[in-house]
């Protein structure tokens, strides 16, 4: 049977494991493609080869497509997302220094509490935080100028927050260029491996469900190959589904080491996968339960409601019309195309394409195509709901 191929960048992190998956395992091949991967070094550069079109679709920041439709950065080309490849998946991390001064000061590394541990890293800062993330438009920014604010440091206006690519986190932290950092898995754990930090907290403790990353493709690409993009999702789908059986994360391991993927040891990529950190170079072992998700909980599904809270944010900071910025940014979360892959197979979808984002305090049942359908819970640290304007 002849293939039709899709182009597609990522960048090596383990939440780019449902495209990698899919093309070792032949998931792609069950709907009729051929994934050519194409690892990139930054998010600037994926992004820019995907909105010049030298791939056709790419492991993606959730806020950059939202991020393209505002104006705020890119080559003025619109993405959109067809599907979430990834919920939550971030760590925080601190220098040993300001590790040791947070600790001296009481701070006990629980790895949970998001509130106690932004208070400890507020007491303990220097005068200028320096935090690194891997790109301005992104959830890493995002849930630090949240969870920061939130604390009573606004951010960025009293942050230093600077734009380094993951694999070089932990030379950047290493090279005193930067205080703390927000950054995907395995590059946090890789920091202490190396000796030079200790992680602070997992993203999930800020945002309990947060969209990471997506598939993401440029609007024309969209709406002119609407079959291929179905099958895409599809694929991508399956191979979460894969990824989300218990006996799948050994096998995993060993495919995403390779050389031609993340080219790192399967001991360092199975914390990500199990919940399971080191967080400092003493070997203190910290459990963190649902990590990375990539299927349970209705993990892949584009909530429009989410890409109102990122447009929010943007809008917010650029000085952009919120109101204005809502429409356009719910556009960008293609429910429609994902409900029409989905349509094929057995899988229960929402009901409704918008939901109180940070109202579940545990995991809940919800209206559903199927009805047995449970979401999980996706609390913000600080309580907070949020409450998306746009149509259900």
């Amino acid at each position: 049977m002849k293939l039709d191929v899709i182009r597609v960048g990522y960048i090596p992190l383990i939440d780019a494991a449902p495209l990698i998956i899919a093309a070792e395992m032949g998931f792609a091949e069950e709907e009729g493609l051929r994934l050519e991967l194409e690892s990139a070094t930054t998010w600037s550069l994926l992004r820019d080869r995907l909105c010049f079109g030298h791939v056709d679709a790419a492991h993606m920041l959730s806020p950059v497509p939202v991020a393209s439709v505002l104006g705020l950065g890119g080559a003025g080309v619109p993405l959109h997302a067809l599907s979430v490849l990834s919920v939550n998946g971030n760590v925080i991390g601190v220098s040993r220094d300001l590790a040791g001064r947070m600790r001296a000061a009481g701070h006990d590394f629980d790895f949970k509490d998001a509130r106690r541990a932004g208070e400890a890293l507020i007491a303990a800062k220097p005068a200028n935080l320096r935090i690194g993330v891997p790109f301005p438009f992104s959830m890493h920014a995002e849930l630090v100028y949240y969870w920061l604010t939130a604390l009573g440091l606004p951010a960025p206006q009293f942050v230093d927050i600077r734009t380094v690519p993951p694999p070089l986190m932990a030379e950047a932290l290493e090279a005193g260029e930067i205080d703390a950092f927000c950054v995907g898995e395995p590059w946090g754990s890789r920091s202490v491996d190396a000796g030079v930090g200790e992680l602070l907290l997992p993203c999930s403790s800020i945002w309990a469900f947060s969209p990471e990353k997506v598939i993401a493709v440029r609007q024309s690409w969209a709406d002119s190959e609407m079959g291929l993009a179905m099958r895409l999702v599809r694929t991508a789908w399956r191979a979460a589904r894969w990824l989300a059986e218990p006996g799948s994360r050994g096998l995993a391991t060993e495919l995403l080491s390779k050389p031609d993927h993340l080219n790192l040891a399967p001991e360092l990529l199975e914390r990500a996968l199990h919940g399971r950190f080191m967080i400092n170079p003493a070997g203190d072992v910290r459990l963190s339960p649902g990590f990375l998700e990539f299927f349970d909980g209705a993990a892949g599904f584009p909530w429009k409601s989410q890409a109102e809270w990122i447009a929010r944010q943007l809008a917010t900071r650029a000085k952009l019309n919120p109101e204005t910025a809502t429409p356009a940014a719910r556009a960008t979360f293609r429910t429609d195309i994902y409900r029409s892959a989905m349509a094929s197979v057995a899988h229960d979808l929402p009901s409704a394409s918008t939901k109180l984002e940070g109202a579940l305090q545990e995991p809940t049942a919800v209206g559903s195509m199927g009805g047995r359908l449970i979401l999980r819970r996706d609390e913000f640290f600080d309580g907070r709901i949020f409450e998306p304007i746009g149509p259900a």
